[in-house]
């Protein structure tokens, strides 16, 4: 079968992924309204594309805090990539670092972040932080990350408790007793994520600049007020998310929640967003409502599921030439062109 588009690699992964590890991975919260909204929500967003511009050399590279990259795609934070392929993670590290990208590593990996710098030692790669009650062991993270050449530290602001999803909980879901969380070993009980902090505030943003010289991204924001705290706490970037769906259903979709985001910022920090990302005109459209870069979650798993690195490779691929192409058809040579201009959201 020749995998043209994101969503045959979607088909592929239902179709040959366990039922159990398919129904984790696609799983939204309640009803999943949040969840299919991040999607649904590109619909209704049209381009305003420009003719007779010279669109014979393009150029999609652009910066994340100064570090190049080939294009404005990331790969988000997932947790648990063993059950999408053996490898897990370290074959993410190698297939971002291929295609030059960031890849953001998660606190739940089933891969150490020794093991997931040593697959791609020259990768860029930021760590993704959940700030655990027992202090000491966010603490450890952070600093294991740092010394490894992890280049930014990504908080997530979201949970605070986990977000009811159904089919994990008519599952039963738990790892396979072959894998583990590998950075939180003899921390506590493996899949115990009670043990997340729900007293974190704005306030802990300082206690975490005082542990590290790493540049602090923090994801989950969806309103000009949050915006704003994020920027008076002296962060560097925001990722506009909503967890994928899977926390509080009946938020709005990342792409209608970035425009306020951005007003707000006022370009003061970098703003990226995840959630929803399926094609290269979906790229498209988040830079030009002010995106500097978009980050994909299940879609990289997708890649996983159907061949490790290789197929991971295959998703960024596509994307890239899609986004490319994407560009050229809107009049666009390069990112600096991409702007508000660009698009409308549609009457309907």
């Amino acid at each position: 079968m020749a995998m043209v588009c994101l969503s045959d690699f979607e088909a592929y992964a239902k179709k040959y992924l366990p039922k159990i590890a398919w129904d984790f991975f696609a799983a939204g919260a309640d009803e999943c309204s949040t969840r299919d909204e991040n999607i649904l929500a590109y619909k209704r967003i049209c381009f305003r594309p420009r003719m007779l511009r010279d669109v014979s050399m393009m150029d999609t590279r652009t910066k994340l805090l100064g570090t190049e990259i080939s294009f404005p795609v990331g790969i988000a934070p997932t947790g648990f990539h063993q059950l999408a392929w053996p490898d897990g993670e370290k074959s993410t590290a190698r297939a971002a670092n291929a295609m030059n990208i960031c890849y953001i590593a998660s606190t739940y990996s089933t891969c150490t972040l020794e093991e997931i710098s040593a697959a791609a030692p020259s990768g860029f790669r930021w760590f993704q932080l959940y700030i655990h009650r027992n202090r000491a062991v966010s603490q450890q993270l952070v600093q294991r990350a740092e010394s490894l050449g992890f280049q930014g530290l990504v908080l997530t602001a979201d949970l605070p408790y986990t977000g009811k999803r159904r089919d994990d909980v008519r599952n039963g879901f738990r790892l396979p007793p072959h894998m583990k969380l590998k950075n939180l070993e003899g921390a506590f009980e493996v899949c115990k994520i009670i043990s997340l902090d729900p007293s974190v505030t704005w306030n802990d943003i300082y206690w975490l600049q005082s542990l590290t010289h790493l540049p602090i991204i923090i994801k989950g924001i969806l309103t000009k007020e949050d915006a704003e705290l994020a920027v008076k706490h002296r962060v560097q970037g925001i990722i506009v998310s909503n967890h994928g769906g899977r926390q509080l259903d009946g938020g709005p979709a990342t792409i209608d929640a970035l425009v306020e985001v951005v007003e707000a910022v006022q370009g003061r920090v970098e703003v990226y967003l995840d959630g929803g990302i399926r094609k290269g005109s979906d790229v498209l459209k988040a830079l030009a409502l002010g995106a500097k870069c978009v980050f994909i979650g299940r879609p990289a798993l997708w890649g996983l599921a159907y061949k490790g690195e290789e197929g991971l490779q295959d998703v960024l691929r596509i994307l890239h030439d899609e986004f490319r192409l994407s560009m050229a058809l809107a009049g666009c040579a390069s990112i600096s062109e991409i702007g508000r201009h660009l698009v409308q959201f549609s009457k309907l």
